[in-house]
């Protein structure tokens, strides 16, 4: 990896209940923010799964400067509700600049709230202040090759100091769930029997698409994942996955061969549901360059 690139992560968010919940992945999620702080990060700029944008070549980049947050269940409203969200609209309007002049149909939201996949993220992995953000939606058609665009066209941010986050799930079937024990006690880690073999399967291709392989490897791995037969057992729907192709864009350029992605942590919820926490690179490395950006 070049010494100016900063990293990449992507992060299972899980349901909820992991915004009040001590787990490995809120330790690493954290680890993860307090690194980004003490590196002299610019910024964050992340794609979350629960905002997609309808039009063929269309998405969207949060500018509401005053965001709320949609309201969540099985997680207490103190958790979240005093937490004050930080927009960075300056970037915001870099970003969709260098969007649309790469062809991409980029258009400001100041309408938009945020939801739990993203401001969960950001509380637990910097719980003292929400950093700079930029927000990016999705677009509805769910084009794995076209969000691995998006990333590979916001990769040069990280050569600015901004750290680039995809937040969905490697293993994320809400069909496929047990909410019994969530629901009945309020335990989202109880395991009454093992998960399907369809997700351990999955979840373990998905660690070596992301381990064994980098640069453009890493984007040809994370998008055949798709075409797995137990794709759809481990994804019902695709908003979950597509962060995955987004960050595999950013992290997978020619300058990035020979970097892998490290499994920081991992929780399973619901029976079948894997939080895999996943990182590129590190600030150590991009450190000298950043400081003097």
């Amino acid at each position: 990896m070049a010494p100016s690139l900063s990293p990449v992560h992507f992060f299972s968010h899980g349901s909820t209940m992991m915004l009040g919940e001590e787990s490995a992945s809120a330790d690493y999620w954290k680890k993860c923010g307090d690194e980004a702080l003490a590196a002299g990060m610019k910024g964050v700029i992340m794609m979350g799964a629960h905002w997609d944008t309808k039009g063929d070549n269309r998405i969207e980049v949060a500018t509401k400067p005053n965001p709320g947050k949609n309201p969540i269940a099985f997680s207490h409203p103190s958790t979240y509700e005093n937490y004050q969200l930080n927009p960075d609209l300056p970037s915001a309007e870099k970003v969709i600049s260098h969007l649309r002049a790469n062809g991409i149909d980029a258009h400001g939201n100041d309408q938009f709230d945020w939801i739990h996949d993203t401001f969960l993220i950001l509380i637990r992995m910097f719980p003292g202040g929400c950093p700079p953000t930029v927000l990016v939606s999705q677009n509805a058609r769910y084009d794995p090759h076209w969000h691995m665009r998006i990333g590979s066209i916001l990769r040069k941010f990280r050569k600015e100091g901004y750290l680039i986050v995809g937040t969905g799930g490697a293993v994320h079937n809400l069909y496929r769930n047990d909410f019994d024990q969530m629901l009945k006690y309020r335990d989202n880690f109880a395991m009454p029997s093992p998960p399907d073999p369809e997700m351990l399967e999955f979840r373990q291709a998905f660690e070596d698409a992301v381990t064994r392989n980098s640069g453009p490897g890493l984007r040809r791995a994370v998008t055949r994942l798709m075409k797995r037969p137990d794709y759809r057992d481990a994804h019902g729907t695709d908003e979950h996955f597509i962060p995955a192709v987004f960050v595999a864009g950013a992290a997978g350029d020619d300058e990035d061969e020979g970097v892998s992605a490290v499994l920081g942590a991992e929780d399973w919820e619901l029976r079948n549901m894997a939080n895999s926490q996943f990182s590129w690179g590190s600030w150590q490395s991009s450190a000298p360059a950043i400081a003097a950006a």
